[in-house]
Parts: structure tokens; C-alpha cells; sequence
């Protein structure tokens, strides 16, 4: 395990609904290794195999586009990580079950993952001694995986008092146990004040760091949309309220990108121009430049204009003709980033079921 490790920001797929592409995946290695990114997690909601039916193992076809994906991501020299959801296994975790667990952790070593995050978010919490299980659970996988870096992923993982509402009221002292239970040498994710949320004052930070006896890594929920109703919005604007101090207040910062892969270049990189500006930075003027770096001239202009109908507005509260008016001007922009937009305004990324959280 990798303890001196300072991991600055990333990018997680942590998301619900439409996964990427294999090839957008494959991209992003050139565009975070560009921008000042030190890590990619592959973690979408949508694998099974990750998730619901983690005890399996991939198609052939999947193994092999994996393996693809971390060569690529060697070869760029940046970090790469799998994030395994194990979805309610601390209900039955018997002798079959941790065979299974061994079984499936050494499998993942073929990958030669440089993180593995071991995920207990969004999933049920009401389990008698979840905080003991849950470490011993980590401690098991830390034993078994050839990664050198782990991070661990409560299932309280906010103080946001929905999370009790939709599984389960969280033990008393649950982040206190973990913080005790858990080798310091591993990592713990937490989302902030809100599942979604909009600042980390350092204050907040800094209780969290001493309930955990560690600082948090933080897994930042934007610009994710992939809830009912974040779905009908295209989340462009800049990062704001992570000052750049944050970095000294967190052992890590890994952003959760919406569907759109190639239109959450357009934020990510504003994260990256965030740490790099530091009191310079201005958000208004950074998603200028990233649009402008990433985008046309002409489609950088275009995006600007529709910004507050695209992120504010939102997808149900345009009419029929203005979708069209809007697919139409788009059309004559023949790149990644105009076509998703068109894809979102044709109702392509429907929301998914499984994503509980608001």
C-alpha cells in the first residue's frame, strides 16, 4: 500500500443511468493527462459486475477492453483505478461470500489497477455493526489486491440526513468507528455537506477529518446529472466554492462527471485552471477559456449563449420547436460536444431508476 501517495484530482465514472464509451474512456487519458489530472477510477453504476452482480466476472469482450483501457492509461502515465460496488454484502457475508470476494479481488489483479476503490455507497445502511463489517471488509480486500492505493466509500458517505431517509437511519458514531476500525493507510471518500455539494468550507473539513482520524478524499458529486432530476440539465458551468486551500484540507479530489463525457471536459477543466490559477481564478473567465480550448470559436459562442437554458432551464421546460430550433443550429457543429448536446435534447440519456438520490 502506497502511504506517501498525495493524490491531488481525478476523475471517477461513479455515476447512474447511460455509461461512456469505451473510446471516450480511452480519450480521456489524453485530456486529464493534459489538464493536470493524476487519476481515472472506472466505477459506472451501470456494470453488474461491479455492482449487483459483482461476485461474476466480465464477457471476455469487457475484460478485454479493460485491459485496453488501463494500458492506455500506463502508457499516458497516469493512475488508474476500478471501484467495485459491493452492493449489500455485509447482510450475508458468510464463508461463501468472502470466497467469493477473494475470488473475484484476485481476478481484478489482473488488471493491475494502481487504485482500487471499495464502494459502499447507495445501497442499504440498516445492518447491525455495518461499521466493524465494512472494515474488516476493506481490510480483507487491502490483504488480497495487488493496488497500491485504496479508497473506501462509506455508505453514509455526506452529512446530508437524506441518505438516512433512503437506507436506513446511520449508526450512532459510524464515521467515528470507520475512522477507528480503518487502516490510516487507506483512504475515505465523502461527498461534503450534501450529497451534491456546492462548497467545502474548511470548517466542515476539518470536523470530517477528525471523525475519520484522517483528512477525507473527497468524491466532488459535480458535474454529475445522472439523478431524476439532474438528468434534464447539462451541468457547463465552472467549479466554485472549492477554493484551492483544499487541497492541504483533503488527501484527494475526484470529480463525478455527468453522461456527457465530452461535455464535462468543459467543467473538468475549470477544476483543473481552479488549482493551477489559485487566487487568480475566476470561474466566469476559466469556462470562457476551457470552452474556448476545447470547442470551436463559433461552438464555444453558442454554448455561452445557451448556458443558463441548458444548466438552469433544463430539458422539460423546452417546448417541442424549441428543441428543434435548438437541433438544428447544433447540427452545423460536427463535433463530440455539439453531438451529446443534440443526444440530451432528443431525450437520449433517460434517466435510470436505480439512482435514488436527488
Amino acid at each position: 500500500m502506497n502511504v506517501d501517495q498525495q493524490w491531488g484530482y481525478g476523475v471517477i465514472e461513479g455515476f447512474f443511468g447511460q455509461p461512456w464509451t469505451w473510446q471516450a474512456r480511452l480519450d480521456y487519458a489524453n485530456f486529464l493527462k493534459a489538464n493536470g489530472f493524476q487519476f481515472y477510477i472506472y466505477a459506472p453504476k451501470a456494470d453488474p459486475y461491479l455492482r449487483i452482480r459483482w461476485q461474476e466476472l466480465w464477457p471476455e469482450a469487457t475484460f478485454a477492453e479493460l485491459k485496453r483501457l488501463g494500458e492506455r492509461y500506463r502508457q499516458v502515465g497516469l493512475a488508474w483505478g476500478i471501484g467495485i460496488n459491493l452492493f449489500e454484502i455485509f447482510f450475508h457475508y458468510d464463508q461463501q461470500t468472502i470466497q467469493q470476494l477473494t475470488a473475484k479481488i484476485r481476478y481484478l489483479n489482473q488488471f493491475q489497477p494502481d487504485i482500487l476503490a471499495i464502494l459502499f455507497d447507495d445501497m442499504r445502511g440498516d445492518c447491525d455493526r455495518i461499521a466493524p463489517v465494512q472494515a474488516e471488509i476493506t481490510h480483507r480486500i487491502t490483504e488480497l489486491s495487488t493496488a497500491q492505493t485504496f479508497i473506501m466509500c462509506p455508505t453514509y458517505y455526506s452529512s446530508s440526513q437524506v441518505l438516512d431517509q433512503l437506507f436506513g437511519q446511520r449508526p450512532p458514531h459510524y464515521l467515528e468507528t470507520l475512522g477507528k476500525s480503518i487502516d490510516p493507510q487507506v483512504h475515505i471518500f465523502w461527498t461534503g455537506p450534501e450529497i451534491c455539494s456546492s462548497s467545502y468550507p474548511l470548517e466542515h473539513l476539518q470536523e470530517v477529518s477528525q471523525k475519520l482520524g484522517r483528512k477525507p478524499f473527497i468524491w466532488d458529486n459535480y458535474p454529475v446529472n445522472d439523478s431524476a432530476n439532474m438528468c434534464n440539465h447539462l451541468h457547463l458551468r465552472a467549479f466554485e466554492n472549492r477554493p484551492y486551500q483544499m487541497a492541504e484540507w483533503i488527501s484527494g479530489h475526484a470529480a463525478n462527471p455527468m453522461n456527457q463525457p465530452y461535455l464535462s471536459q468543459i467543467p473538468l477543466k475549470t477544476l483543473h485552471l481552479s488549482y493551477q490559477q489559485q487566487a487568480q481564478y475566476c470561474p466566469q473567465q476559466a469556462l470562457r477559456e476551457a470552452a474556448k480550448s476545447l470547442c470551436s470559436q463559433d461552438l464555444a459562442d453558442m454554448l455561452m449563449n445557451d448556458l443558463s437554458l441548458f444548466q438552469d432551464q433544463g430539458l422539460e421546460q423546452l417546448s417541442p420547436e424549441h428543441k428543434g430550433e435548438l437541433i438544428t443550429k447544433y447540427q452545423l457543429m460536427a463535433t463530440e460536444y455539439s453531438q451529446e448536446i443534440i443526444r440530451w435534447l432528443q431525450g437520449d440519456y433517460p434517466f435510470s431508476p436505480d439512482c435514488l438520490t436527488v
